[in-house]
């Protein structure tokens, strides 16, 4: 039983590794993720079946790809539906059929079907929570289970997610390759946009009881590495990367022992990861030697993030440059959060005054009515100015408004302590 035991959790570590793999290279086969999906669970199966008994062969992921891609033949020669499918790269099948498992031991341009394979999963025909769900399922190697916990829906939900969003792809019939030109740069902003959503929903969860989800960020953050791998001529790729692995340093002082939020300027900087901290800030060094003009948005942030990276306490930050990181963004996104944000450096170079000017130039922004950051920031900003009977006011308004507990409290216990002395 423990051998057993032992087999299937080197089962689950392999199919998480290769699992991306076996899409890609199926899909680039038969030209359907759906299909492919399906196959590669076959060859799992199959190795659930025959490895604990027969041991974990020396070359795992070669067996399952070898596995797949035997299925893959079955079914297009008994389907008959796919005779023009079978007339197509059955001839390569069937070249390569005796040789199959020396095919599939070579690297057999997989890099190139794992990059296709991104762009098809984030392609924009599907809606942002699709293409997240998606991405973690092909790439992420995740069971529907695990997103659907990842988002907070319920299974069934994110299971139709999913599945309509393979109907989608195929109904679409959108190409298994990598664009070109023009259109490159707006399909790779779609799919950068995919992975730091899901970075972002692990670093700062919207809902739920944690203020974390450590897991997701794991996740994004590999996505993000095997992204720069696979384009490695591209900036904003190794800016997403040193944004994402400067962030995910500070997980560890983020939270207090009870899970509770722990604010920038309050955390223990001795718990920051200085190995990803090393990481990140060589992959911004990447990012700017690529750089052909001006930065894109995440060699931006990434520059911000490298700015408290490198202050030793809190007291230290260049909130001056921080500001002016922002102020370039500001120009490039348009985004009020991002002017939101730059207001809270401005208020930390040049006293809170400064700061709530912008901030209430941004009150007028529909999409900022209910963001709970707002009255947040505000309160702060209020509170270091002595007007605390309003400043309690903004914290009460966007404790409110936010879904996520952890913050919830923290940000009613802000309120109290604007309370007037008697």
């Amino acid at each position: 039983m423990a051998v057993a035991t032992d087999t299937h959790r080197a089962i689950e570590a392999v199919w998480r590794i290769e699992s991306p793999r076996l899409i890609a290279g199926l899909t680039r086969l038969i030209r359907d993720v759906g299909t492919a999906e399906e196959l590669a669970q076959d060859a799992l199966v199959a190795a659930l079946e025959q490895w604990p008994s027969e041991g974990v062969p020396k070359n795992p992921g070669a067996w399952l790809m070898t596995t797949a891609k035997r299925r893959a033949i079955d079914q297009i020669r008994r389907n008959e539906t796919f005779k023009r499918k079978v007339e197509e790269v059955g001839r390569d099948l069937e070249e390569s059929t005796p040789d199959i498992g020396e095919m599939v031991a070579s690297d057999d341009g997989i890099g190139d079907d794992l990059l296709r394979l991104v762009f098809v999963a984030c392609h924009p025909v599907l809606s942002t929570e699709a293409r997240a769900a998606l991405t973690l399922r092909l790439l992420g190697g995740l069971s529907t289970d695990e997103i659907a916990r990842a988002f907070l829906v319920p299974e069934p939900t994110m299971a139709q997610r999913i599945v309509r969003a393979k109907k989608t792809l195929a109904k679409a019939n959108v190409p298994f390759e990598v664009p070109q030109g023009e259109e490159l740069a707006a399909r790779l902003s779609s799919v950068l946009e995919v992975v730091y959503l899901i970075f972002n929903e692990g670093y700062s969860a919207t809902a739920g009881d944690d203020w974390m989800r450590p897991a997701l960020c794991e996740d994004a953050l590999r996505l993000g590495r095997i992204l720069a791998r696979l384009a490695p001529r591209e900036p904003e790729v190794h800016g997403l990367v040193a944004l994402m692995e400067i962030q995910a340093s500070r997980a560890a002082a983020r939270t207090g022992p009870r899970g509770e939020p722990i604010l920038l300027a309050d955390q223990n900087r001795a718990r920051w990861d200085q190995l990803l901290i090393r990481r990140g800030l060589a992959a911004l060094e990447r990012a700017e030697a690529l750089i052909d003009g001006k930065p894109g948005p995440y060699v931006l942030q990434a520059s911000i993030a490298a700015c408290h990276a490198r202050a030793r306490r809190f007291e230290d930050t260049d909130w001056e440059r921080i500001a002016w990181l922002y102020e370039h963004l500001a120009e490039t996104t348009s985004s009020p959060v991002v002017e939101l944000n730059r207001a809270v450096a401005l208020s930390m170079a040049f006293g809170p005054e400064t700061g709530l000017a912008l901030l209430d130039q941004l009150m007028e922004f529909p999409s900022m009515q209910n963001y709970h950051l707002l009255p947040s920031v505000r309160g702060d900003f209020l509170m270091k100015l002595g007007r605390l009977a309003e400043a309690r006011s903004e914290f009460e308004r966007a404790a409110s408004l936010t879904r996520n507990e952890r913050e919830r409290t923290l940000l009613l216990d802000r309120a109290a302590a604007c309370t007037e002395p008697a």
